[in-house]
């Protein structure tokens, strides 16, 4: 998808098919939404979307989930050529109340420069008030708290915290299936497409944002578990021999971030993605060369006990 802080980097890194001349800062991967969907790619369900799978299909695709509408996840690549809006993603209640819908997501650092930070929070303590006066005498930015990334480092976004990404990140991103957010600064940036300033969405991103969240933190690296929550559980693995991809009647969406391997009857390069459906004969993950790895994503089952964060 185009975007305004876009940029190459999907085509130079993961091999993804770019229309010339366009600064695309967005692939969706994995999704089940009114405006795109993911289409089966090989295999007997060739060609049948997302939404069909989990409407037709779910049981023996993904197991025993809770019930939902739609998939409820969406699973990006994002390319930060330049710096994205400060922003923030409803909670709960007040997407009801505004008729959006909530977010929380996860952030993967596939690929950083040397100076790549992401705005995560706030620095110090602060009241809507006084974001408020500083959005109106154009300091709001410098009230986000940065961190200093590398490739490997991962994040947490509670619906409700502030954020933004500085140039030179590329992102893998697991999110709640919404699509709603509510941009508080935009750097005074023109769009070239308008040549106007991109919306601002300032009231709704003043009921949203958590003025609590002070400092947060990247999340430890700690094993292959990177974040068990309850809306989705994200492990790393190293894979140096071959694996199940899941445990019998679980689903898991596999993406290949350094090597190659096979899954089932594909082969996936960094960047691509495959979804072992839970009534699968053969679950192995075989690695094609050395030093493979990849992340392994799922949902809760009914039954299973699920961490509320880390």
């Amino acid at each position: 998808m185009e975007r305004i802080w876009g940029g190459r980097k999907l085509a130079d890194l993961f091999g993804k098919e770019l229309p010339a001349g366009k600064r695309i800062g967005e692939s969706w991967e994995i999704v089940d939404r009114p405006e795109a969907q993911s289409i089966v790619a090989r295999g007997p369900l060739q060609g049948k979307t997302m939404h069909e799978l989990w409407t037709e299909e779910r049981s023996s695709i993904f197991g025993k989930v809770h019930d939902a509408p739609r998939f409820p996840l969406l699973i990006k690549l994002l390319d930060a050529h330049d710096r994205l809006s400060l922003q923030v993603h409803p909670p709960v209640r007040i997407a009801r109340k505004l008729g959006g819908e909530p977010k929380t997501e996860f952030w993967y650092v596939a690929a950083a420069d040397t100076d790549a930070e992401l705005l995560l929070g706030l620095h110090d303590a602060i009241t809507r008030d006084q974001f408020e006066n500083a959005l109106r005498e154009g300091t709001a930015a410098d009230y986000a708290h940065k961190v200093r990334v590398k490739p490997g480092d991962t994040a947490f976004l509670p619906a409700g915290r502030l954020h933004a990404i500085s140039p030179g990140n590329l992102l893998i991103e697991i999110q709640q299936n919404s699509d709603t957010t509510y941009r508080v600064f935009d750097w005074n940036r023109v769009d070239p497409m308008t040549d106007k300033p991109r919306e601002l969405h300032i009231e709704q991103a003043l009921q949203s944002i958590d003025f609590n969240d002070v400092r947060p933190r990247l999340l430890p690296a700690e094993g292959e578990l990177l974040l068990s929550y309850k809306l989705f559980e994200i492990q790393k693995w190293n894979l140096d021999s071959p694996r199940e991809a899941a445990s019998p009647g679980q689903f898991a969406i596999i993406c290949c971030l350094q090597g190659s391997l096979r899954c089932g009857d594909t082969d996936l390069s960094p960047g691509e993605f495959c979804l072992v459906q839970a009534s699968l004969p053969d679950r192995r993950l075989q690695p094609q060369r050395k030093r493979t790895s990849l992340l392994r994503i799922t949902i809760p089952t009914y039954g299973q006990s699920i961490d509320r964060g880390r």
